[in-house]
């Protein structure tokens, strides 16, 4: 008989590979078989594609292109693909080996719905995962990259699938890095109580520039009874009020400070801008190997700077960063970041772009982690 499995192709043509394929019977009477044709590793009994075009689209797959894109590109239908990155995924993925740092972060999986529940009421939806994350070097400590995802950013998610690793896994975690989360960190405490948690500088410095917005938009709209517009200073100045005081130019600097001194007159504006300076100016502190008394200073001087305020944005800020500070320390001590994590959650992001949506779970997540993973990507040296 004579097979016609689709190859790569040759150029900018297809490659057109023709098979003669010998049959072969069984001469003994009653055999439930009976016949059979010749078959090689590369193309297996009724296969359609040769090994190194499967190989070749999974590959293309996981170096971020849609399965679509490259079945056409290949001139295979979408399922062929499909059924290439799943034999890729079981051939390189496998059960997360154990590692000392762990990070864990949430990203959004699709948009978000409203949902009609039985008394009539509408609920709101929002489909969340959470991931784990390697959090060591891939070239220099072995990190493994994305170690796996779980539906929702509950504490029950995260014990979950905790709960599943090995013994050996959660015996050898030994500093998980969170953002401010009290169900991630509930989760961690339960089931890892050896491991340290840590809250790095860049959440701790995005809850004082939250804070910060909350007090501009809030004095705005006291002073003028409106939102804020583009012909009010402190409005066309709100970026400056984001940006760290070092990386100021001097008359940027001049402009955003004259503008609240001459269009805030309850200064609180300006108040949260200092607070968040000093807050900074801690983890600054402790980022060029500060001494543990200079640290303490620090942090009373930003204690008192809120509480001398009496403003309730920067209370609230300050009791965050006392709820959390026995995990800002082990940041300061450490330098244990989530800072891989939210890169992971670019990627993962991109992987939802290029593939313009998933409806299974489970071809998403294989996606994502292949995409995410150091070892599956291709050798681009």
């Amino acid at each position: 008989m004579i097979a016609r499995p689709k190859d790569l192709p040759y150029g900018e043509g297809r490659l057109a590979v023709v098979w003669h394929k010998r049959r072969w019977r069984c001469r003994r009477a009653g055999c439930a078989r009976e016949s059979f044709t010749e078959q090689i590793a590369e193309v297996p009994a009724g296969a359609r594609t040769t090994g190194r075009l499967r190989r070749a689209v999974a590959v293309a797959v996981v170096a971020g292109r849609s399965v679509a894109e490259v079945a056409v590109a290949h001139w295979v239908s979408w399922p062929t693909v499909q059924r290439a990155v799943r034999a890729h995924a079981r051939l390189v993925l496998g059960e997360p080996a154990p590692t000392p740092l762990l990070g864990l972060d949430e990203t959004r999986f699709g948009a978000v719905r409203w949902l009609r529940a039985a008394d009539g009421s509408w609920l709101r939806i929002e489909p969340w995962e959470t991931g784990f994350v390697d959090l060591r070097c891939p070239r220099r400590e072995g990190g493994q990259g994305l170690l796996g995802q779980v539906d929702g950013r509950t504490a029950a998610a995260v014990v979950g699938w905790l709960s599943e690793r090995s013994v050996a896994f959660r015996d050898a975690v030994r500093i998980v890095a969170v953002d401010p989360s009290a169900p991630s960190a509930a989760a961690v405490r339960q089931v890892l109580p050896q491991a340290r948690i840590a809250v790095d500088h860049f959440h701790l410095v995005l809850l004082a520039n939250q804070a910060l917005t909350r007090v501009r938009q809030r004095v705005t709209r006291e002073l003028l009874d409106r939102r804020g517009r583009a012909v009010d200073p402190v409005w066309a100045n709100r970026r400056l009020l984001l940006r760290g005081r070092e990386r100021l130019s001097g008359p940027a600097l001049r402009r955003m400070w004259n503008g609240l001194i001459d269009h805030d007159p309850t200064g609180q504006i300006l108040t949260a801008w200092i607070a968040k300076q000093q807050l900074r100016r801690l983890l600054h502190a402790a980022a060029r190997g500060g001494h543990r008394h200079e640290i303490n200073a620090r942090l009373y001087d930003f204690y008192t700077w809120c509480a001398d305020a009496d403003i309730p944005e920067l209370t609230t800020l300050a009791e965050t960063i006392e709820t959390w500070w026995p995990a800002v320390l082990v940041f300061l001590q450490t330098r244990v970041t989530n800072a891989r994590t939210e890169g992971f959650n670019r990627q993962i992001k991109h992987v939802k772009r290029a593939g313009y949506g998933f409806r299974n779970r489970t071809n998403y997540r294989q996606r994502v982690r292949l995409h995410c993973t150091r070892s599956t990507r291709p050798n681009t040296a």
